[in-house]
């Protein structure tokens, strides 16, 4: 495979979207497939049931470079939404899709899912926001909000824009080039204002500490513990929901939690995450943003170093899902547990940045 052959625009009519068996066959986005594709879904179903790992079913691999550079041909949605597409992902929260998950709201409880904003150096920062008192009198006060550096990294809660942020030999979704970028000063498509109308959509918490066997007792993961496809499986079946067309997906695994216990510790050590597979999952079922407590990807995650961060790169790059960042679940897990309900009204306003690579932020759930 040549480095190129993963930019092949996805073939005309391919829209990917929700899946599941029915009397005829299957309907994949308008189109029936057959009995058999059926069958072979079901049989994939015993196996999980039956308690096989993922790899004794019948699904691609995602572990070598090569499986990589095939998956980011073979999830591609470069063109899906027209050439100029800035939106990606988000596309498939439609006008209908927010309705439904406005309907959501039967408690009126809202919960914030930023963490507090750093504002001193620490560890697993790198950066932090400089605040500063300009003026005091007696008619009030003012102060000033200033980054030591980009907000972007592993301690900020942020929204990366679809394009721009990260790319792969220098192109990012949709062929957004490198070129592009430092002719226009900025994301020239696919910037963080295409969202200036905000983010309403249903939002759906995978707790990671739900999984038999994988948090400690103290109720957290690890770093270095990767959550997959299947996991995601499974979680759907403990927690009672299913992933469809449209939602935000948000994996907690304890991060701050463990933080406030033992202390920050440098990303080095390791992080609990994404395994890159999880990126046929997000294909599979029209996942428009997906979130974590960290950074999203799973460290160490395996790949070569011209790899990067696997997930941040099939999800942005090829698929055109933006991703949410350092976001913080603790008082979400808890309200969820609570409830039984792993489902909720999920709202995000990004700031209104002309170019913008991303955007610190405070989303909200709401039951």
């Amino acid at each position: 495979m040549t480095t190129s052959t993963w930019r092949r625009l996805p073939a005309r009519g391919d829209t990917g979207g929700n899946h599941g068996c029915g009397h005829g066959g299957l309907r994949s986005a308008g189109r029936r497939r057959g009995p058999g594709w059926c069958r072979a879904l079901l049989a994939a179903a015993l196996l999980a049931a039956a308690g096989l790992p993922a790899a004794a079913q019948d699904r691609p691999t995602l572990t070598t470079e090569a499986d990589f550079l095939r998956a980011m041909e073979e999830l591609s949605n470069w063109g899906r939404w027209g050439p100029d597409d800035g939106l990606g992902a988000a596309n498939f929260i439609t006008p209908e899709k927010r309705k439904a998950a406005a309907a959501l709201v039967t408690e009126g409880i809202s919960i914030s899912l930023a963490h507090d904003v750093l504002q001193a150096p620490a560890v697993d920062g790198g950066t932090y926001l400089d605040r500063q008192v300009m003026r005091v009198s007696d008619s009030g006060a003012s102060d000033r909000y200033q980054y030591s550096d980009t907000y972007h990294g592993a301690i900020h809660s942020h929204l990366d824009s679809v394009a721009c942020h990260v790319m792969f030999e220098g192109r990012g979704y949709n062929g957004v080039s490198r070129e592009q970028i430092e002719a226009a000063g900025g994301c020239p498509q696919g910037s963080i204002h295409e969202l200036r109308d905000g983010i309403m959509t249903r939002g759906i918490l995978f707790d990671a500490t739900l999984l038999p066997g994988r948090a400690t007792p103290e109720g957290w993961l690890e770093p270095g513990e990767a959550v997959t496809w299947a996991d995601l499986e499974t979680l759907e079946e403990i927690q009672g929901v299913r992933v469809s067309e449209g939602d935000v997906i948000l994996l907690y695994t304890g991060r701050w939690k463990r933080r406030a216990a033992l202390g920050p510790w440098p990303t080095s050590e390791g992080v609990a995450g994404y395994q890159a597979d999880v990126a046929y999952f997000l294909k599979e079922r029209g996942v428009s943003f997906i979130g974590h407590d960290m950074y999203n990807d799973v460290s160490p995650h395996g790949f070569p170093e011209r790899v990067g961060l696997p997930l941040h790169r099939l999800a942005l790059v090829a698929l055109g899902v933006a991703i949410f960042d350092n976001l913080d679940f603790e008082r979400l897990a808890e309200e969820a547990r609570r409830l039984n309900r792993y489902e909720f009204l999920f709202t995000a306003a990004p700031l209104r940045i002309e170019q913008g690579m991303g955007s610190p932020l405070n989303p909200i759930a709401t039951f």
